[in-house]
């Protein structure tokens, strides 16, 4: 099923991204559907997806990664932060998933009621549960869970504002 997904997403279907998908997204499919790239694509995969509604994504920590270079030497924790970016980035991907948002740029207005709780280290697999609480008029809300091994490490509310895409210079 995988393969038939990634078949659509590169034929370029019109139906290609409305469709509630089961299967997972792998970071080529993500980068696809939202404007990230390395460094900055903090999502690894997506294990379940109901467009415009809510998803889960996966971030596999690893020691390569470029902050644990000043955060902190000797004692890599993940900056919490990127914890929140990577929420938001399922965020962007539940919004654009649905067609008639496709191309478009997620914003991201503001983040509410975050609390860390735990910390994540390299070697850990960095879940993230997103769910879109409302969205209209071409803004939103949502709210974020991240956890690792079941355990709750961040959570917050969120809002953003959907915009057009400047088609790339390069």
């Amino acid at each position: 099923m995988e393969n038939e997904l990634s078949n659509e997403l590169s034929a370029g279907s019109s139906a290609e991204l409305s469709i509630e998908l089961s299967a997972e997204l792998s970071a080529v499919d993500i980068m696809k559907i939202i404007p990230h790239r390395y460094p900055f694509l903090l999502i690894d995969r997506i294990v379940e997806l109901a467009p415009g509604e809510k998803a889960v994504g996966l971030k596999n920590v690893t020691i390569n990664e470029a902050f644990f270079q000043g955060h902190f030497p000797g004692q890599p924790i993940m900056p919490g932060v990127l914890i929140v970016e990577a929420m938001a980035q399922v965020g962007a991907v539940v919004l654009l998933s649905k067609e008639e948002h496709k191309g478009k740029l997620v914003l991201f207005r503001g983040f509410n009621n975050v609390h860390f709780r735990g910390l994540v280290r390299p070697g850990d697999t960095l879940r993230l549960d997103v769910e879109l609480t409302s969205i209209r008029l071409g803004a939103g809300k949502g709210k974020g869970r991240a956890s690792v091994d079941g355990k709750n490490v961040a959570t917050g509310e969120f809002s953003f504002a959907l915009a057009k895409r400047e088609e790339d210079n390069a």
